[in-house]
């Protein structure tokens, strides 16, 4: 692993007004780094963090194309990272099929589409990463369909990590615990099992930071302590 410089690096943070991506955008910054937000509003944007922003919605891939190239403009694209995502709840036989394509969407091709449309504006040496959870791996009854959209993800930034090695970017996958988001009681469909509590924001955004710094291409649950 190679220690990778932040300061003065430009990263697009995807969902930078969500709990999540805020605190990542704001230790990126505290690293030095400028950080670009792609966001469906932006109103609730950390000016403090954030230098610009663009406007998509991560299922919508030309707006995608077209935000990623806009950030692009400003500055090479030293690292891309997304914190964007859905989660439902309720066994298979509860299932709609409207919940099931919105979940895939979001959590599944979003990802892959952005890491499809950035990577040829990353710098070599730059870094991809996608937050699938620790579901992708640990699979939960009840929650099926979030387990496999997340999995989905998780195999494709695998795989795609090693397609692009020659160009030496990292491709992270992150694969945190239950993280206190409030996330659960947003859930598009099904209502949260009762859950033990989880880690904090700002210890999730902490620790991917400093895999970015450290060069670190796999983020597995346990590694969040």
């Amino acid at each position: 692993m190679t220690v990778r410089e932040l300061d003065g690096k430009h990263v697009v943070v995807v969902g930078a007004t969500g709990v999540l991506g805020a605190r990542i955008s704001a230790h990126l910054a505290a690293a030095g780094a400028r950080v670009s937000a792609i966001v469906r509003d932006h109103s609730r944007l950390d000016g403090s963090s954030v230098f610009q922003y663009a406007l998509a919605d991560v299922t919508d891939q030309v707006a995608m194309q077209t935000a990623f190239a806009s950030v692009a403009g400003v500055a090479p694209v030293d690292g891309v990272v997304n914190a964007t995502g859905v989660v439902a709840f309720g066994g298979i036989g509860e299932l709609a099929d409207a919940t099931l394509a919105r979940l895939f969407a979001v959590n599944a091709i979003a990802p892959i589409a952005m890491l499809r449309e950035s990577a040829a504006l990353i710098t070599d040496g730059g870094f991809f990463v996608n937050i699938s959870g620790v579901v992708a791996t640990q699979p939960v009854a009840g929650m099926a369909a979030y387990s496999a959209s997340k999995a989905a993800a998780w195999a494709a930034m695998s795989a795609v990590g090693r397609e692009l090695r020659r160009r030496q970017i990292d491709v992270i996958d992150a694969r945190p615990p239950h993280t206190e988001t409030g996330l659960a009681t947003r859930a598009i469909a099904g209502a949260a099992p009762k859950m033990p509590v989880g880690l904090t924001p700002d210890s999730v955004a902490a620790r991917i930071v400093a895999a970015i710094i450290a060069g670190e291409r796999d983020l597995p649950a346990e590694s969040f302590g």
